[in-house]
């Protein structure tokens, strides 16, 4: 299985568009890199959009747990599919034979994909910032520069991914996949869960 950086940022595109067309079905194949990005991409997306409600003003306080409640398990989520990525990639690359002098690479591929799912959230919320109709001329351009600087960034993020990849595909570099092992959604691991349990 070939992956590459365009293939990941035409998923997240996609994603993107179809969310904000309320369009939530993966149309890729179960397991596939491209079905994981999807999903991935998914998660991010509903949670940049609780991050903007909890901002607001006028929400009350029912309504900020709510909302915080919704992203925590969000964020859970987020780890989870990126781990699941990990899996697919270190698997689809174990036939690759590393060299004597292969350097272990500390950020593994599927955290890279994380920052550049939401980097493509940026630039399409950047976009619509630079189309705005009521803005003025100030705020247009200077979200145009922030764009642009985003299309820098993707362009240098894409080039390492595809790096990386090429990397490890060569022997020249690999990785290791740790679980985050997230404690504080641990109702075992977080005291204040556990404790609090057994004063029920």
């Amino acid at each position: 299985m070939k992956f590459n950086s365009e293939i990941i940022v035409r998923v997240f595109e996609k994603s993107i568009k179809d969310w904000h067309l309320d369009i939530f079905s993966n149309p890729f194949s179960e397991n596939s890199l491209e079905f994981l990005c999807f999903k991935k991409n998914q998660i991010d997306t509903f949670q940049w959009h609780e991050e903007d409600e909890i901002r607001r003003n006028d929400i009350s306080t029912e309504a900020f747990v709510a909302c915080k409640r919704k992203i925590d398990s969000l964020n859970q989520q987020r780890t989870d599919w990126v781990e699941e990525l990990d899996d697919l990639i270190y698997n689809s690359y174990q036939n690759f034979a590393r060299k004597n002098t292969a350097k272990m690479n500390s950020e593994t591929p599927a955290w890279l994909i994380d920052r550049m799912s939401i980097l493509e959230l940026k630039i399409y919320h950047m976009t619509e910032q630079t189309e705005r109709q009521d803005a003025d001329n100030e705020h247009i351009e200077r979200c145009k520069v922030k764009l642009n600087v985003l299309l820098e960034q993707r362009k240098d993020m894409c080039s390492c991914l595809d790096e990386l990849l090429t990397d490890i595909e060569n022997g020249d570099r690999y990785f290791k996949v740790y679980k985050q092992m997230k404690m504080y959604n641990d109702k075992t691991l977080n005291p204040a869960l556990y404790s609090n349990q057994s004063k029920a």
